[in-house]
């Protein structure tokens, strides 16, 4: 007999639910299915790691102490350049070296500046026939010596070499050490030798105080050039 529409809505109600039982398993397979296909595109969505810049090492110069107006940057033999005034890749530790080379000669000119008039007037320790500081070398038992006086600079000339890096080490990337470098936690003519407490506590103070250190530096390696080629020149004192 046919069943009236009243008699079939029973059975789909019945039946709905077991349609729902079947259908669950299938969804949730779907949603299975498609986590590994959301992580893959999350995973490729992933941005890679970005590698840092290559050293440059003409910026890396002009973040150092010394840089002063007019001329501000002044590198005209292109010592900071990218391949250096060798043709060879300039890295941290190379300008470190520059810096330090920079700093120790004017250290010594700024000595010597002060030292070759003065000793020409007065010259208490070795007597002389009042000879120019250009000649006077030879005029004192200095002449002899000079080993001596080559030794005790060698002395004080060694710590130095403990600022330099290890020429067998390699760096981070496994390449040789390049020859000639500092190390990179080296402060610049730093010697602890501050006995009359003139440095100052703050950075900012502390390389105005450098950068005054350095523009002396190279007036004096000027000034104690042209005092030598004046002497050679003449044969005669200064004053």
């Amino acid at each position: 007999t046919e069943k009236t529409p009243t008699q079939q809505q029973p059975m789909l109600s019945l039946s709905s639910p077991f349609a729902a039982a079947f259908a669950a398993p299938g969804l949730a397979a779907a949603s299975l299915r498609t986590r590994p296909a959301l992580m893959q595109e999350a995973a490729v969505a992933e941005p890679e790691p970005v590698a840092p810049p290559p050293f440059d090492p003409k910026a890396f110069a002009q973040t150092l102490p010394g840089i002063t107006a007019p001329f501000g940057f002044f590198d005209p033999a292109g010592f900071c350049s990218s391949d250096g005034a060798s043709n060879e890749q300039v890295s941290e530790g190379k300008v470190r070296f520059y810096r330090e080379v920079e700093l120790k000669h004017g250290r010594v000119a700024m000595l010597a500046a002060l030292g070759f008039p003065v000793a020409e007037q007065f010259h208490p320790l070795f007597a002389t026939d009042d000879a120019p500081s250009f000649s006077a070398f030879q005029q004192t038992p200095l002449q002899t010596f000079w080993p001596v006086v080559v030794g005790v600079i060698a002395v004080i000339e060694v710590f130095s070499v403990f600022t330099f890096e290890n020429p067998a080490s390699r760096d981070a990337d496994g390449n040789p050490a390049q020859p000639w470098t500092i190390k990179k936690d080296h402060v610049a003519g730093d010697l602890g030798f501050d006995p009359l407490g003139l440095k100052p506590t703050d950075a900012a103070g502390l390389a105005e105080m450098q950068t005054k250190e350095l523009n002396n530096g190279r007036l004096a390696m000027i000034a104690i050039a042209g005092m030598v080629v004046q002497e050679g020149i003449t044969g005669s004192k200064l004053f």
